[in-house]
């Protein structure tokens, strides 16, 4: 819905503005959200965030004013090297609001043992106190046997497939595989599901953990996962990351018995593949 709010908002101030600076400063501003009355976008550069706020803020509250509902009184600019950083951090507050919310009729307090990419649905553990969650985080690793996800991902991919490769992150937080041996281990096993001439489903097992591993080794093998620009996906059909974090098995540190935690795979992960 408020998507198409946006692109009203483009299309009124298209027909107000000249085709070149319209053009120029508008055509890679991208739509995040509305929060407390404030319209957020993300815009590639600072140059972009310092024309727009000092020529065009005002024409972009008027005119998203007048095609919605929703009434915006300021705009956060949001550099898009930040976002996805700033989104992870929204999320885990969010999540951890949730629970700490829970807990509270008991008493008890919530801390995060790991966490999920932003727009990354399903399992995810917190501990009731910081001595459980010390246990599991020092021994994540080992403690973690299997780490089931389910993604959608473009194109048809093998039926099966096994990634290695050394991670970095670049100076805009971009998490990519480093061509020398000077990063971080990252090992990926996958399995196709389901497919047609679009899309594919596929089962993802990791065998380590790390920032945006799995997003980063389907782009590197030319199937990025659905919705996730970051990484050069070109459709986003579900309007959210087609990644879900659907089984974690998982070894109990005091008592050592073996846990297993199940997420229901979306459904329309699968409607996607019919």
């Amino acid at each position: 819905m408020n998507d198409s709010i946006w692109n009203k908002t483009l299309l009124s101030i298209k027909n107000i503005i000249d085709p070149l600076p319209f053009n120029t400063w508008f055509s890679n501003i991208e739509f995040i959200d509305i929060q407390d009355d404030k319209l957020r976008l993300c815009v590639p550069y600072l140059l972009y965030k310092t024309h727009i706020e000092q020529n065009y803020k005002e024409i972009i509250i008027d005119n998203f004013n007048n095609n919605s509902s929703f009434k915006i009184n300021d705009i956060i600019f949001i550099l898009k090297e930040n976002l996805n950083e700033i989104l992870d951090k929204e999320k885990e507050k969010t999540l951890y609001r949730e629970v700490s919310n829970y807990l509270k009729m008991e008493n008890k307090k919530v801390f995060v043992i790991h966490r999920l990419d932003y727009d990354t649905s399903g399992v995810i553990m917190f501990a009731k106190n910081q001595k459980v969650q010390k246990l599991y985080q020092d021994n994540w690793n080992n403690l973690a046997k299997k780490r089931e996800y389910t993604a959608t991902v473009e194109g048809a991919t093998n039926s099966k497939g096994h990634i290695e490769s050394y991670l970095k992150m670049s100076k805009t937080l971009q998490v990519y595989s480093s061509k020398n041996k000077d990063g971080l281990l990252a090992i990926t096993d996958y399995e196709r599901i389901k497919y047609n001439n679009k899309y594919s489903l596929v089962k993802i097992l990791i065998s380590t953990g790390r920032r945006n591993q799995i997003r980063c080794h389907m782009h590197d093998i030319k199937h990025p996962i659905l919705g996730d620009s970051r990484y050069d996906s070109k459709y986003n059909p579900l309007g959210r990351l087609a990644l879900h974090a659907n089984k974690l098995v998982i070894t109990n540190p005091i008592s050592k018995k073996e846990l297993t935690f199940v997420s229901k795979i979306p459904l329309e992960f699968y409607n996607l593949v019919k």
